[in-house]
């Protein structure tokens, strides 16, 4: 059994989406969310009936800059994860300048076949199912102090 056997078998397509959504800022990490999930499908393989399951493996993060990562996780949002906004998790990604970058999210699934008979036959390799992009828009912030809020003062400067 080799992975060209299983060309009419295909994983469904990652979905791909992050935080802050749809931008990031200069130097401070953007938090990218791949999803995946076991998948079973079943049809005829070599003339006889049969159940294929891929499994999230690797997941291969390119940020769009000419830069990517592999992660055996799709990540998780700030939130599931209890950590604040902007820091660092296993699937962030620090950009250096402004623009607009194309990401992508490629998984890589393990793939298995039974033939009815309850027991799982690993298929070497990985079968992969690749994101459309997703733009993530980088931006520059300032900061500055001042003396009130902008709901003290609407007028100050930077409201």
């Amino acid at each position: 059994m080799t992975l060209a056997d299983l060309a009419s078998f295909r994983p469904a397509t990652p979905v791909l989406t992050g935080e802050p959504a749809g931008f990031g800022v200069v130097g401070m990490p953007t938090n990218l969310v791949g999803a995946a999930s076991e998948q079973l499908l079943s049809g005829t393989l070599l003339g006889w009936d049969v159940t294929v399951r891929f499994v999230p493996a690797e997941f291969v993060f390119s940020h769009g800059d000419g830069t990517s990562a592999t992660t055996t996780t799709g990540g998780a949002s700030w939130a599931r994860l209890a950590q604040a906004q902007f820091t660092p998790t296993a699937t962030s990604h620090v950009y250096g300048d402004r623009g607009t970058y194309p990401v992508s999210v490629t998984v890589r699934y393990a793939a298995s076949v039974d033939f009815g008979t309850g027991r799982w036959l690993p298929v070497d390799g990985f079968v992969t199912a690749t994101s459309g992009d997703y733009d993530v828009r980088v931006v520059e912030v300032r900061t500055a102090l001042v003396d009130e809020t902008c709901r003290e003062n609407p007028t100050g400067p930077g409201c």
